[in-house]
């Protein structure tokens, strides 16, 4: 746990700015525009802070949309989110998600949110800071290997959920009635990952975008270091690891298309036999569809790079107990092909523009 770390106060956002800093993007309703959308369910999904979504049923069967702020139950009191969802797609949700509803209570929508409530809401949701860093500070103070990564306040106030990272289980028992006293509201504890804090948060990634966590993806898969082997992908710690730390998720995105590609590659066990020479793998490309080779078996010596139709041209040969002259083939044909890619460069439009101009 040495590598947990408490933030001080001067390096987070101030009161109240890293509420909206982070909105999940939500599902594209494209059932939205049929009348008898909302008339096959009264579910709908509601958005609190950040990526916390919950599931609530319009028993009412109230005028929502889109963008409309609720109050709906909770346990006790009330909380205050957002619309984001309608109709027959919240089912498809929630199957998505693998919510199980005998253990998930799906309570009720109360009313549209009045002034009265998005104000004490937004008071509420305004203590968070200094609730957050005053947390940590009595968690360390009990001696306690746990981080507070984010602290969520109820709509109506009565109420905070506690998220934190730990390494192993931790006895909170103490640290609850601790901040039950010290906060004067009830407590809930829940254990998040590196990867859901990084969620919580919010950030820019090195593609320039908002993180992937915090904007769309809702559940993480595994990340290996296999991924970055098959895409041949420095493995560079600081370049594979996330804001959270973790290897990124999107080492993931191009995985079947480099593995589709990889299955017309010749194996790698595979030697290629000329006549001069015995020929090892060396590296492949799989999306150019290439294999490099070398003369020796331990070191890079002599690399030739070939298609992998022609790879497998030769294997075909050996096994028939025939060998190549070399493993380049046709050298006729290859500089053919070289003047049909230069026939087609763009910097042929430059000699025409230096012709014209000496005319």
């Amino acid at each position: 746990m040495s590598n947990i770390k408490y933030t001080t106060s001067n390096e987070l956002p101030a009161s109240g700015t890293k509420r909206n800093s982070v909105h999940m993007l939500p599902v594209s309703d494209w059932l939205s525009d049929l009348p008898e959308n909302t008339q096959l369910t009264d579910l709908i999904e509601v958005q609190f802070k950040n990526t916390r979504k919950g599931y609530f049923h319009n028993s009412q069967h109230l005028p929502l949309e889109k963008g409309v702020k609720v109050v709906v139950e909770a346990n006790p009191g009330y909380d205050v989110g957002e619309v984001v969802l309608t109709g027959k797609l919240v089912e498809l949700q929630i199957k998505k998600n693998k919510i199980d509803a005998s253990r998930y209570e799906i309570r009720q929508v109360l009313r549209v949110a009045t002034e009265d409530d998005l104000a004490r809401a937004k008071e509420a949701h305004a203590r968070e800071h200094a609730t957050m860093i005053k947390a940590r500070e009595l968690a360390k103070s009990l001696g306690l290997e746990m981080k507070i990564g984010d602290v969520e306040y109820q709509g109506d106030g009565s109420k905070a959920i506690f998220f934190y990272i730990a390494d192993g289980r931790v006895d909170f028992r103490q640290l609850i009635k601790v901040y039950a006293e010290t906060f004067r509201i009830r407590v809930e504890m829940k254990q998040i990952g590196a990867r859901q804090e990084a969620g919580r948060i919010g950030g820019t990634g090195p593609c320039g975008r908002e993180l992937c966590c915090s904007t769309w993806m809702i559940n993480f898969s595994s990340v290996g270091t296999g991924a970055a082997r098959l895409q041949n992908i420095s493995p560079n710690p600081q370049k594979l690891a996330g804001m959270c730390a973790k290897l990124k998720c999107c080492l993931n995105y191009e995985v079947p298309v480099y593995e589709d590609a990889s299955k017309l590659l010749p194996a790698r066990h595979i030697e290629l036999e000329t006549k001069d020479a015995t020929w090892y793998f060396f590296s492949s490309d799989p999306l150019a569809g290439t294999v490099t080779y070398s003369s020796d078996p331990q070191h890079p010596g002599n690399l030739t790079t070939l298609s992998a139709a022609r790879a497998h041209e030769i294997i075909a040969m050996n096994r028939r107990g025939e060998k190549p002259d070399t493993l380049e083939g046709n050298k006729a044909a290859v500089a053919e092909i070289g003047y049909q890619t230069g026939h087609g460069d763009v910097t042929r439009f430059d000699h025409k523009k230096k012709k014209h101009h000496r005319r």
